[in-house]
């Protein structure tokens, strides 16, 4: 795995939360509870901005306090992160969460 792969990966893992969230038969408590609201198709919509962007923060943020970008707890270092093959995973992940979180690559 390369680091966009991985950055890509946490990417794919805010898209299926986000879904999940908001499909018609969700299977997790969250999903669970946004439907007990029988939310109007308007705000569902806005219900959908909120979660993306929520989840967005989260991913974004944790990606980035990996990178040494951000802090994560109030305390901002590197971390050498590196896949099951030995492969160096940071260095480069700014650019690429960047790409896929802001740009929606």
């Amino acid at each position: 795995m390369n680091t966009e792969e991985f950055v890509k990966a946490f990417y794919i893992e805010k898209q299926d939360f986000l879904k999940e969230y908001l499909s018609k038969n969700p299977e997790s408590v969250v999903g669970q509870l946004i439907k007990s609201l029988k939310l109007t198709e308007q705000q569902t919509k806005i219900m959908e901005k909120i979660m993306n962007n929520s989840l967005t923060d989260v991913f974004y943020t944790i990606l980035m306090g990996l990178d040494g970008s951000a802090s994560i707890g109030g305390i901002q270092e590197s971390y050498d992160l590196k896949d099951g093959k030995g492969n160096r995973l940071s260095g480069d992940i700014e650019g690429h969460v960047y790409e896929y979180f802001q740009e929606n690559r």
